[in-house]
Order: structure tokens, then sequence, then C-alpha cells
């Protein structure tokens, strides 16, 4: 008999061993000797059991291994196998005795050549924007003028008592509802989604009851959300942060029918509800600056508005008083009273034009009776009959001497005597 470790080689009359017994001194065997193996390969083979179990095999150019990631810790693993990935594995080897087959038991699973964070953003973030999880159309409007902010984060946290004093500052008028959240380590995932639910349900509960009072006041209007929801936390390390990059927490923010501001760490900080939100916030502090109008500009603008207000009023009024002013006017000129004082206006300046017409024809008349007197009175026969003068006519016709030939007939008149005579001779007489 030769020994060859713990194996021995049969040269006698010695007991063959079963297969269950080699296949368990195998098992000893490796598991004593590889209990931790690091190993670096790429996916293949790859099943995600109903139980939690990961099964795969891992291979390089010329050999393959079998592996597994039980379910208890495969539900630390932060990216999704791929196949074709190249990973690297932390574990043991372990074998399975029925069928003799020897496994990777792994432990640890890390990205060849990158972060499994980083890896598990980048996954998550695809899967996400597949699913049109990002889309401008699934984007919900804020409210102008919020009622309630309902605050998902921790009720311990730097960032509630920040939020409170930008709210306080900009908008006392809005209420601020907390629902304390566990927002990092185990469980907070689940928290956070659970939270965002029950801020949404208030959210709806309340915009219901509004519209309630809204319909009972006989003032209808179309049912909408007046409130809002803010997501978030302080800063942290990407591990703190890491419950906002779970799909969990994505699928909330979706589905919530509130509008939701993501706000989570720093400004440099970028997680998945970031993306799925209706609006990132680079802090929770300014997360409350956008939800919130600030009262000191609305004041300022309402003061604008007075003032454009009255400018507006006194314009108006003074064109309805001008208005007023012509309808006034034309009513008076319009009215029976304005009729008639126009008519008894017109009957007494067509008697003053009447009176001054006859004044002027009669005046006229005077002046002409008066010059026909007094061309009567030049002519009147006693002031004919001077010394030395009489009036020369021809034919019943007064003419002047100039006019008068030899032999002419003509008569020689005063106011008392005609003499009939002969012109026997005319002589022109120089001055």
């Amino acid at each position: 008999m030769v020994g060859v470790g713990n194996l021995q080689l049969a040269t006698g009359n010695l007991k063959p061993q079963s297969v269950a017994e080699l296949n368990n001194q195998i098992k000893a065997l490796l598991e004593s000797t590889f209990i931790n193996v690091y190993v670096e390969g790429e996916v293949s083979n790859l099943t995600y059991h109903k139980s939690g179990h990961i099964y795969f095999s891992l291979k390089d150019k010329s050999s393959v291994v079998s592996c597994v990631m039980f379910r208890g810790n495969a539900q630390y693993l932060k990216f999704r196998l791929e196949v074709g990935q190249k990973i690297v594995i932390s574990g043991s080897v372990t074998v399975y005795t029925p069928r003799g087959n020897y496994q990777i038991l792994c432990n640890k699973i890390e990205p060849s050549g990158v972060g499994a964070l980083a890896l598990a953003f980048e996954q998550l973030k695809k899967k996400l924007e597949a699913k049109g999880y990002f889309d401008s159309l699934h984007k919900k409007e804020l409210p102008k003028y919020p009622k309630i902010i309902l605050i998902v984060t921790s009720p311990t946290g730097a960032a509630i008592e920040d939020m409170k004093k930008v709210a306080a500052k900009r908008w006392p008028l809005a209420k601020i509802v907390l629902i304390p959240t566990l927002v990092q380590g185990e469980g907070a995932k689940e928290d956070i989604a659970r939270s965002i639910k029950i801020a949404d349900d208030l959210s709806i509960q309340n915009s219901k009851l509004a519209n309630t009072v809204s319909q009972s006041e006989k003032f209808p209007r179309k049912f909408k959300i007046q409130n809002l929801i803010i997501v978030g936390r302080g800063g942290g390390s990407i591990e703190d942060l890491w419950a906002f990059n779970e799909e969990i927490v994505a699928d909330a923010v979706f589905e919530a029918n509130t509008p939701i501001i993501s706000a989570v760490g720093h400004e440099s900080d970028f997680v998945i509800s970031d993306f799925v939100a209706d609006v990132r916030a680079s802090t929770p502090s300014n997360a409350v600056e956008i939800a919130l109008p600030d009262i000191n500009e609305i004041r300022q603008y309402q003061d604008s508005l007075i003032d454009e207000f009255n400018r507006t009023f006194l314009s108006v009024i003074s064109k309805k008083e001008q208005y007023l002013r012509l309808l006034f006017k034309s009513y008076e000129q319009n009215s029976i009273k304005s009729r008639f004082e126009f008519v008894n206006k017109s009957i007494k300046d067509l008697k003053l034009n009447f009176n001054n017409f006859f004044l002027r024809i009669i005046n006229q008349k005077s002046n002409e009776t008066k010059l026909l007197q007094s061309s009567f009175m030049s002519n009147h026969p006693d002031k004919k009959s001077k010394k030395g003068f009489v009036q020369l006519t021809k034919d019943g016709k007064i003419i002047d001497l100039k006019y008068i030939k030899v032999n002419d007939i003509v008569y020689l008149e005063s106011s008392q005597t005609v003499a009939k005579s002969k012109i026997l001779e005319l002589k022109t007489t120089s001055l």
C-alpha cells in the first residue's frame, strides 16, 4: 500500500470507497484549501433564480468555473450581472457532493475596472430611461402658491431645519408637514418609498377636501393638487445617498400624483430620484426656494399692481366723466327745454332781424325821400326865378346852351313866364 496524501492506492484486499465518500473527501480537501479566492473573469450562463440565488459561470479564454451567490449576499449586490460582463469575485471553493461538481461560493462581486455603485447607477438609469421615467411629458407642473409642503426626510438632520428656516422667511403662509423617514442604511429605500406614498395620499386627501369645500361654497373648480412633496436629505458619501438610487424609490416618485422636488445632497450630487422627480434642486434649501414664492417680491408686485390699478381706475373714471359730460351736453341740446329755448331764440332772432331789416328799409326810404325832397327843392320853380336867369328847353327837355343850333325853336322859362324864341345867331365866347 502506497500513501498519497490522505488517499491510498489499493494493492491488497482493501474495501473500495463509495462515490459519496470520495466526493466528501474531495469536498473536505478543496474547501479547507481554497478558503479565500479572488478571481477575475467574464460572466456566462447567468440565471437569476426565483429563490433569490444567482447562478453563473466565470470564464476566460481557456477555462470556465461554476459560481453561485446565495440570496443572503445577493440582496446586497448593488448592480445587476449581465452576460459578457467582466467581474471580480471574492469567495471560497465549495463542492456539491451529489453531483461531484465544485463551484465558487461568492461572497462579494465587483465589476472589473469600475465601482459597483457607479455601474449600478448607470444600469438603473438606462433601465428607467427606457421605461420613460425621465420623459418631460410625465413631469408635473409645480403649484405657484402651494398650500402644503410635505417633506420626506430625516427628522433629526440639518436639512429639515434649513428648509423650515427658508420656508418661514420666503412664504410663511405655506404649511410644512414632515414625514419622518430613514434616509440611509438598511431599510432606508423601503422607508423612503413608503413615506412618499404617505405624503402623496395626504396631499390628495387635502386637495379633495379643498375641492369639496369649494363645491359647498358654490364656487366649483376643476380638481387640482395645490400641494407638493420635497424628497431629500443633506450631503454625504455615495453610500450615504444610495437609498435615493434604488428602483423602489424611483417607482414611488414616478407613480406619485403630487408634484415632487428631489433635493439630495449638494449641488454636485446626482441621484436617480433627481431624474425621475418633476424638478431637481441642488440642495434641500434650494428646493424650498424653488417651491415657494418670495413674499417680499410678492409684496413689491402687489404694490405695483395697486399703483397700476389706481392709475387705470383714475383713467377710467376720467374717461367716464368726460363721456358723461358729453352725454349730459347732448341731452341738454336735445331736451324739450333746449328745443323750446332754441325755437324761442330763433323767434327772437327773427324778430330782431325783421326789426333791423325793417329799420334799414325805413332808413333807406327816408334817405331816398330826403334826397328826392332835396332834389325837388333844388328844382323848385320858385328857386328858378332869379333875376337874369331862365331855363332853356327844347322839345320839352331841358338842354344846355351848347347844344343849340341856329334856327332852333327853344323856350326860355322862368317861374312865371315862357318865351318862345328862335335862334338867329350863335357866338362863342372865350374866357
